[in-house]
């Protein structure tokens, strides 16, 4: 796909969506890092289930800390591998903490160097809660990256680095968001809603249904 047409998808998905944002439910950083944590191999939605009983009660590190592990794990139960995710959440809190003054570091280091936080997920905290321009690839933007050819790679590190590259600066921002949505909604993995699709024409899939 050439530039011109990058900027042409890009736009196209801006003018549909100017202001996108997460679908995980959160108020401060730090919820947003517990919620993202919590998230990986679970969907949004189970999630924020579970995250509505659990912030009104405890979203602080402090309060989370102060829940333990066991008391941690009856809010979370219902998402996928909550035994390690109650782990590590727990963890985190302590190093928040002992480390950061109770704070969500605004550092990619910082931020993967507690318990369960990848690249995935220091990305969309600096995205979103600080307005970063990190571009977090998940398996939708996996997907629907190499799909339309926007920005090929054999893997979620190297879609990343495609991105970065031929992203525009004016897109960097949202352009998670843009592709996280289209990817769970419009370019789904079984069977793209490309008849539906607002950057069909743009596309360079060459399977496309109706």
């Amino acid at each position: 796909m050439n530039n011109t047409k990058r900027k042409a998808l890009l736009s196209r998905l801006r003018d549909a969506n100017p202001n996108p944002t997460t679908e995980l439910n959160y108020s401060s950083p730090f919820e947003l890092l517990v919620a993202v944590t919590l998230s990986a191999q679970s969907t949004d939605v189970g999630v924020n289930k579970a995250t509505n009983k659990l912030f009104p009660v405890a979203n602080t590190p402090q309060t989370i800390w102060d829940l333990g592990i066991d008391g941690l794990k009856q809010y979370i139960k219902t998402i996928g591998l909550y035994n390690a995710k109650a782990e590590n959440v727990h963890k985190m809190c302590r190093i928040l903490l002992d480390k950061h003054r109770g704070e969500v570091p605004q550092s990619r280091e910082a931020l993967e160097a507690l318990p369960g936080v990848g690249r995935k997920t220091a990305n969309v905290v600096l995205n979103t809660a600080f307005g970063w321009p990190t571009i977090a690839v998940d398996t939708h933007i996996f997907r629907v990256s190499n799909r339309t050819k926007l920005a090929m790679g054999k893997d979620v590190v190297a879609v990343e680095q495609k991105l970065e590259k031929v992203v525009p600066k004016e897109f960097k921002v949202d352009v998670h968001h843009w592709l996280i949505l289209h990817g769970r909604y419009t370019c789904i993995a079984r069977k793209p809603r490309c008849g539906s699709c607002i950057i069909e024409d743009l596309c360079e899939f060459k399977d496309k249904t109706e």
